[in-house]
């Protein structure tokens, strides 16, 4: 048994771990939903909407005069009323939607915690597209266009759409891969062999390329998709955030990846030193 060999191993079972949250994080409602991609805030949308919308709409004007309280009653109020939800948050597979409790905004003593309400059908390839859904959930007789809708979110999320797809597909692959890698992993440690640390390393250098593009791919569309719906949304009170969560578990499965490489390449390096070392010695005994 080569005891060395249980840390890469361990290293492998919880990347193959995270792989897996990776993909399945949100896919239903209350399975890690904070896990997302990206959240779009969209509490404050009706609210600013009202405030300097010269729209035509009979609901949009009515609203105002219907809708009495505290300021997050008020804004709970007009997005119940226009029928959105106050977040929709991106998955892998679907998007999740929901309130904010005890309200959109912050006060001294709590921050606002997502209160999910349900999720979308997982789907594969799956791409989030929020004014799709968004339009879809609006009462009969109101439009984006009323509340302003930036085209540009639209188009932001749009340049991603491919992206979105690939980092499915690699996910997966990085995914398969690192299951291989930990099945070789246990082998290896049975296994006194060379051959067995460099094929593992082999397997591990697989599951570390997938899950790195995967990884920079989920970056990039996080960054991407934030920046423009920050700069262009900020107007009619629309935001994004980053899902650190999401960020955390996928990076750290690369990185545990990129170790495990690491580690299977020193026990091939070792089990040469301890070959030759045996061989240098046995010949010394002869003389």
């Amino acid at each position: 048994m080569r005891l060395t060999a249980l840390f890469p191993l361990l290293c492998t079972l919880v990347a193959f771990i995270l792989s897996l949250l990776c993909i399945f994080a949100g896919s239903k409602r209350g399975y890690i939903e904070h896990a997302d991609i990206f959240t779009l805030n969209t509490s404050m949308l009706g609210r600013t909407t009202l405030d300097t919308s010269k729209s035509s709409s009979s609901l949009l004007n009515s609203i105002e005069n219907n809708i009495k309280g505290e300021v997050n009653d008020v804004i709970a109020g007009v997005a119940k009323a226009l029928n959105i939800h106050d977040f929709y948050s991106a998955h892998l597979l679907n998007y999740c939607e929901g309130y904010f409790t005890p309200g959109p905004l912050a006060n001294k003593t709590d921050d606002p915690d997502k209160n999910v309400t349900q999720c979308s059908n997982r789907t594969a390839l799956f791409h989030f597209d929020p004014t799709a859904a968004i339009q879809k959930e609006l009462k009969p007789g109101i439009s984006l266009a009323d509340l302003r809708w930036p085209s540009a979110i639209k188009d932001a999320v749009h340049t991603v759409e491919i992206a979105s797809k690939a980092m499915f597909v690699l996910y997966c692959v990085g995914a398969a891969a690192t299951g291989l890698a930990l099945a070789g992993a246990f082998l290896g440690v049975l296994s006194n062999g060379r051959a067995a640390a460099l094929i593992n390393n082999a397997l591990a250098l697989l599951a570390l390329l997938a899950l790195g593009i995967a990884s920079a791919i989920a970056s990039v569309i996080m960054s991407k998709v934030v920046h423009e719906v920050n700069k262009h949304g900020n107007d009619v009170g629309i935001s994004a955030s980053m899902g650190k969560t999401f960020l955390g578990m996928t990076w750290a499965a690369t990185i545990l990846m990129a170790i495990a490489a690491v580690a299977w390449i020193y026990e091939s390096v070792a089990h040469r030193r301890r070959q030759s070392s045996y061989i240098f010695e046995g010949k010394k005994g002869r003389y």
